[in-house]
């Protein structure tokens, strides 16, 4: 039985590596303020994006040189706080080719791993379609 993909306003394709500039941090910026809005949205994860959600991650980030006392969350850590806040309304998924092919293996437990042949479902799903990074 195929996976029902909840009706949101908005899907996110977000591709590319997490950390060559800064694509990751805006596109979380981004899809928190629809949510604060009162959107629904989900997020496909495909390519190096697949990495952001690993449970490997923790909590913060490693600590930065220039600011030795301050702790800065990880992208996982960030992306479960938005999990946590909206439940209702935001959902995360992850191309699982992607996820297998660079091992990503272990997300965090609201991340649903779908395969390519899966997308189309998505796209169906979402009243608007954006894709964020470089295919």
């Amino acid at each position: 039985m195929p996976m029902e993909i909840p009706r949101t306003d908005v899907l996110i394709t977000l591709m590319g590596a997490p950390h060559a500039d800064d694509l990751i941090t805006t596109t979380l910026r981004l899809i928190e303020a629809m949510l604060t809005r009162g959107g629904r949205v989900q997020v496909w994860a495909c390519g190096y994006a697949t990495l952001l959600t690993q449970r490997a991650l923790g909590d913060s980030k490693p600590r930065n040189p220039g600011d030795w006392s301050t702790d800065y969350p990880s992208t996982a850590a960030v992306v479960e706080a938005l999990l946590d806040a909206y439940p209702d309304r935001l959902f995360w998924y992850g191309c699982r080719f992607c996820s297998d092919d660079r091992g990503a293996v272990d997300h965090l437990p609201r991340v649903r791993l779908r395969p390519p042949a899966g997308y189309a479902a998505n796209v169906s799903a979402a009243a608007k379609t954006m894709l964020l990074g470089v295919i």
